[in-house]
């Protein structure tokens, strides 16, 4: 592996959600090794699920900061969802509530849309008591980029006006 200008090759920790299919580990892998990665170790929680029913794995990996910087893009672009990557990548958290039509407004699509360079949703709580043709809630936790809360903010206020979801946003200071 080339290093940086000064030198510096450090270990990083990706944390990562997949979806159980034949593969999805190898194709996750790919981006790594493309940019330069050299793994360390791979846990893979094949028994456990995240709260979106995905499989955790972590990542631990050398590189340069230019070459991870890279690797994150690109896993990133294949589609993989990065919960966390390095050790302060994601130090804050927001909690936030929609309610209306999740469902028929495609709730797979507004957690996908709330993916973003500066957020991950971290979790979420469905309730919809009177079945998935009635209005329903969501409680979401985003782990942010330190700093980028209101970044990350105003990504849910558009996606929630654009698909007429009441925003319930958290008090200012009471997240931190």
């Amino acid at each position: 592996m080339s290093e940086s200008a000064d030198g510096t090759v450090s270990a990083y920790t990706v944390r990562l959600e997949l979806v159980d299919e034949p593969g999805e580990l190898l194709r996750t892998l790919e981006p790594i090794a493309d940019n330069g990665g050299n793994l360390l170790s791979i846990f893979h929680e094949r028994g456990s699920l995240t709260p979106r029913g995905h499989i955790p794995v972590e990542v631990d990996l050398e590189a340069t900061p230019e070459r991870f910087e890279s690797i994150v893009t690109a896993l990133r672009e294949a589609g993989v969802n990065v919960i966390q990557a390095g050790a302060e990548r994601y130090g804050e958290e927001l909690s936030v509530v929609l309610v209306g039509d999740l469902v028929e407004t495609d709730l797979s699509d507004t957690l996908s849309r709330l993916e973003c360079a500066s957020a991950s949703v971290a979790d979420i709580a469905l309730s919809a008591p009177d079945g998935t043709d009635e209005p329903a809630s969501a409680r979401l936790r985003l782990a942010t980029q330190t700093g980028e809360r209101d970044r990350a903010l105003d990504t849910v206020r558009d996606v929630a006006d654009e698909k007429d979801l009441l925003l319930v946003e958290p008090l200012v200071g009471a997240d931190r």
